[in-house]
């Protein structure tokens, strides 16, 4: 079978270029004219600009979440997802889930999530504690 090599999200965007100036200058992609990459394509959207604003559609709650996500990242440790958070924090990304930890039978998990311009909310998780 063939391996797929990485994969990117298509977001639909109100205004190009602050898309493009927050996932370079807040969350730290590599920014061409629609991609923003991360980490060789670890974290990667390809931005398209959207014919009208009300077009864009951030995802809505699923059932039992109470706050909806669009992207989801892992990052190996407790502490590299606490490093990644304050980054972002002091580069201004509006935190809309502050780090928190949930423990259960299987391990620890620790995430945290930010929005984009456009309202997208990308979180970050890791199962690793330090």
């Amino acid at each position: 079978m063939s391996k797929v090599g990485f994969s990117v999200q298509v977001l639909l965007v109100s205004n190009l270029e602050q898309s493009q100036a927050f996932y370079r200058d807040v969350l730290g992609c590599d920014v061409t004219d629609f991609w923003a990459v991360r980490d060789d394509f670890a974290l990667g959207f390809k931005l398209m600009q959207a014919d009208q604003a009300e077009d864009v559609k951030p995802n809505k709650p699923g059932r039992g979440q109470l706050i909806p996500w669009d992207t989801y990242a892992y990052v190996e440790t407790h502490q590299e997802l606490d490093q990644l958070y304050q980054q972002l924090k002091d580069k201004g990304a509006g935190i809309v889930q502050e780090p928190s930890t949930t423990e259960a039978d299987w391990g620890s998990w620790k995430e945290f999530a930010i929005k984009d311009p456009d309202s997208y909310v990308i979180a970050f998780g890791s199962g690793k504690k330090d």
